[in-house]
């Protein structure tokens, strides 16, 4: 299992640490781990919501 910080979250997704933890404050985004105080997330995760936010456009829903 990989695991990243929320930094490297942000600079994954070119946007500030801020806004991964205002989303995480509004239930948005991938599913965290708390552990010792630290937010933490798993690379399957992180895919996997970004798999979801996938758009392709043409296709039909």
């Amino acid at each position: 299992m990989v695991i990243i910080s929320e930094e490297l979250l942000a600079e994954r997704w070119f946007c500030s640490v801020s806004r991964i933890q205002r989303w995480r404050s509004q239930k948005i985004g991938p599913p965290y781990i708390k552990m010792m105080g630290r937010i933490l997330y798993r690379v399957s995760d992180i895919e996997a919501y970004e798999q979801s936010c996938l758009v392709i456009p043409g296709a039909e829903k």
